[in-house]
């Protein structure tokens, strides 16, 4: 299936709604049965009927189609939150007395699934470094059911070898999800790798406007339909139909906004990897990077977020660094028009605070802008310390 398709053509039956260029929002909570027939077809048929929102909507349907078949899968469905896909991938495939392995420097509220949530329901997880994959063999026990993995991780850019963790997986006969948000569709596609879920925040690439919420699960459908008649039905956290079609609007620009944030970020890291105020740039795509070439080989392109460390310990001066900048916003997420920073020591409550991350690093997401244009903000902010 062409890309220019899947944009642009994917789902959209266009003379069932007068023919529109723009599909419409079905904004309704509920669907009418003509006859007592259909409608206990539909209770039957949940998973493929329109009933009612909180299950199906034609809107969230397109865009389900769409990133489907972007990640190369068979099935999608849409939630609330890219973290409400990610709980809901996890817990499809565990149950109490289950083992997980799970990569180091996950995304915070996966951090905190796997280490607080799921352990309360009889859930044990080990949390390793992903960076040798012989470390997720290492942990796996007779009860492991699940290797999660987050490639690039989300502050340390960190990389698992995919196919790698897939393959040990399907050795020990338990199943893989990964986070692939960082990378967008376009630009890795883990399914093909061998991974069976793949989620993704809409958040960031794919609504990449910086205005609606969403998530998503990919992978077989008969996956997907479990999760949708259990975690998806049962716990609730669905896409609202206006989100799903602020997502399809950015959707139809991810291909030439990704372009334009890659070769952006390239040339803002390797501005930073050379000055004499910062200490280490953490991009895979980076040449210098020790995971260079398995950047190389298992994503078809660099997103636009990388981290920094700069050359002091003093939290004050890195928070001068950070609140010099005048052309980087200061918040989380990512994948929107506007280039941002996350700095660590935000994080911070005092000086001598003990953090998995140092004080020191910043991350960086880049954004439309032109790179000069940010280099210049970065050359007077990196003066000041």
């Amino acid at each position: 299936m062409e890309l220019s398709f899947i944009i642009n053509e994917l789902g959209e039956e266009r003379e069932t709604y007068y023919d529109a260029v723009a599909p419409p929002v079905i904004q309704t909570s509920n669907f009418a049965s003509n006859t007592v027939a259909q409608m206990r077809h539909k209770l039957q048929y949940e998973a493929n009927e329109y009933l009612y929102t909180r299950g199906n909507n034609p809107t969230v349907t397109i865009l389900e189609k769409k990133v489907a078949a972007l990640e190369g899968a068979e099935h999608a469905i849409a939630f609330g939150s890219g973290m409400a896909a990610v709980a809901a991938a996890v817990l499809s495939q565990v149950k109490a007395g289950d083992h997980i392995v799970c990569t180091r420097y996950t995304y915070s509220w996966t951090s905190t699934l796997m280490r607080k949530f799921l352990p309360r329901f009889g859930v044990e997880v080990s949390i390793v470094n992903g960076t040798d994959p012989g470390n997720y063999r290492k942990a796996l026990k007779g009860n492991t059911r699940l290797l999660y993995l987050e490639s690039p991780t989300s502050f340390t850019f960190e990389l698992q070898d995919i196919a790698a963790v897939a393959e040990i997986a399907r050795q020990h006969g338990c199943s893989t999800v990964i986070d692939n948000s960082f990378a967008s569709p376009l630009y890795q596609n883990p399914i093909s790798l061998g991974v069976d879920l793949v989620v993704h925040s809409c958040t960031k690439y794919i609504g990449g406007h910086s205005d609606a919420m969403g998530g998503i699960i990919c992978g077989a459908r008969e996956m997907i339909n479990k999760i949708f008649m259990q975690e998806y039905m049962t716990l609730g956290a669905v896409l609202a139909p206006h989100d799903a079609w602020l997502l399809l609007r950015g959707l139809r620009t991810l291909p030439v906004r990704m372009e334009r944030v890659a070769a952006s970020a390239r040339v803002v890291a390797a501005y930073l990897a050379q000055h004499p105020k910062v200490a280490k740039v953490l991009f895979p795509f980076l040449p210098t990077h020790p995971q260079y070439a398995l950047a190389q080989r298992q994503m078809k392109n660099n997103a636009g977020q990388f981290s920094i460390i700069l050359k002091t310990q003093d939290m004050a001066k890195v928070d001068l660094f950070c609140d010099s900048l005048r052309h980087f916003l200061m918040a989380a997420s990512w994948g929107g028009h506007e280039s941002l920073i996350f700095p660590v020591s935000a994080t911070y409550v005092s000086p001598d605070q003990k953090s998995i991350l140092p004080a020191n690093m910043v991350r960086f997401y880049i954004g439309l802008e032109d790179p000069d244009y940010l280099i210049k903000d970065l050359e007077q902010a990196l003066e000041k310390i």
